[in-house]
């Protein structure tokens, strides 16, 4: 059973930076894609950094530039570093896995990140 546990997240002010962690447990594999989510209260959750197996990543228009998305495959650890951090940033984080599926079929339980101006 794979688990996917978020870490990093907090009260910062604009324009501060913060780095997310995600520990994955149960499969030794790291041939798939990871990604990290977000969703904001009132709006649908949205995807804001994608890594595949060989480190390609995709990152939407609204944090291009300001979050990096990395992975360390020998400590099982995906990261999420957000640099020139906006209130609009503030949601809470998702960790997720594509394991075997197109989709992202494993989920952490989230991680709060709150950007005051």
């Amino acid at each position: 059973q794979v688990q996917l546990v978020e870490s990093g997240g907090g009260l910062v002010q604009a324009g501060g930076s913060l780095r997310l962690s995600c520990l994955r447990s149960g499969r030794t594999s790291s041939d798939y894609r990871m990604a990290w989510f977000r969703q904001a209260p009132g709006k649908e959750r949205e995807s804001v950094a994608i890594i595949g197996s060989s480190s390609s990543t995709y990152y939407p228009d609204s944090v291009k530039g300001r979050f990096t998305i990395s992975r360390d495959n020998a400590k099982n650890t995906v990261y999420l570093q957000m640099n020139s951090l906006k209130p609009e940033d503030t949601a809470v984080y998702y960790c997720a896995a594509a394991i075997g599926s197109f989709v992202f079929n494993y989920w952490g339980q989230g991680t709060q990140v709150t950007v005051s101006s």
